[in-house]
C-alpha cells in the first residue's frame, strides 16, 4: 500500500491527532509527548501526516518563509515509524514539502534548514546542493552565519558551536529535529563525524542545511 501524504495548517491539529503523533515514539527517543507537540504545532505553520491506508507511519512540522529574504523550507521536527517503509516515508514526507516550496517560491533556489538527530537524516540531503555540514568541506563564514540564523529560528542560538553546527540543549525537556531511523538509508559514511557528539537518546542536535536549486525543484528531481 502507498504512502499518502496529507499537508494541512498545523493548527487545525486535533487532541486526538495529537496522541496519534505522540503514539509513534511512546516507548522509544525522542518521546515526544502531546504536550510537546502541543508546543511544536503552535511554532511551526504546516504539517505533513503520511500514512499507509489509516496507519500513520510519519509527520513533519515546517514552515516555508524568506530568512533575510532568503527562500527557506524549515523543518522544525519530523518523526518517521522504524519500519521497513521508514524510507518511502520520508521520501514522500520531503516531496510534498518541496512541491510546495515551488508553488512558494516559483523560479528560486529555496534553502532547506533543519536539525539532526542521527547521520541516517542527512538522507533529506541526498539531492541538494552545497550540504553544510559536509565531509571534507570547511565552512565559510556566511555557512557558519547561516547555522546561527537557523539556529535563532530553532529557538536557540546560544547553544549553537559554529564551529561543529552542535547545538546544545537549554532545557530539559525533548528538543525538534529529524528523527529517521533506516539502516539501508543511502548516506555517505562519513557524514557520521559530525554525530561524534550526538549520543543515542542525547538532546544536542546538529544544525545542517543545502539548497534545492529552482530547475530540480521544478523537475522533480530533489523529491526522488
Amino acid at each position: 500500500m502507498p504512502i499518502v501524504v496529507t499537508t494541512k495548517d498545523a493548527s487545525s491539529l486535533s487532541e486526538e491527532e495529537l496522541g496519534e503523533l505522540a503514539n509513534l515514539c511512546v516507548d522509544r527517543v525522542p518521546a515526544y509527548d502531546v504536550e510537546h507537540l502541543t508546543l511544536e504545532r503552535d511554532k511551526w505553520v504546516l504539517v505533513s501526516l503520511a500514512r499507509e491506508g489509516t496507519k500513520l507511519r510519519g509527520y513533519s512540522f515546517c514552515t516555508l518563509e524568506r530568512i533575510g529574504g532568503t527562500p527557506s523550507l524549515l523543518v522544525g521536527l519530523a518523526l518517521v515509524d522504524r519500519t521497513a517503509k521508514a524510507e518511502s516515508t520520508i521520501r514522500a514526507i520531503m516531496a510534498d514539502q518541496y512541491r510546495r516550496a515551488l508553488l512558494a517560491f516559483p523560479d528560486e533556489d529555496v534553502l532547506l534548514g533543519t536539525r539532526l538527530l542521527s547521520i541516517d537524516g542527512f538522507r533529506v540531503f541526498n539531492p541538494l546542493t552545497d550540504v553544510v555540514p559536509r565531509p571534507g568541506h570547511k565552512p565559510s563564514g556566511e555557512e557558519r552565519a547561516w547555522a546561527r540564523r537557523l539556529a535563532k529560528r530553532f529557538g536557540n542560538e546560544k547553544g549553537l558551536d559554529d564551529r561543529t553546527f552542535v547545538v546544545q540543549p537549554s532545557g530539559s525537556g525533548p528538543v525538534g529535529g529529524i528523527d529517521f531511523v533506516f539502516p539501508k538509508a543511502k548516506v555517505d559514511p562519513a557524514f557520521a563525524e559530525f554525530f561524534a557528539e550526538l549520543a543515542e537518546g542525547s538532546q544536542k542536535r546538529l544544525v545542517a542545511f543545502g539548497w534545492a536549486m529552482a530547475e530540480d525543484l521544478a523537475s522533480g528531481k530533489v523529491a526522488k
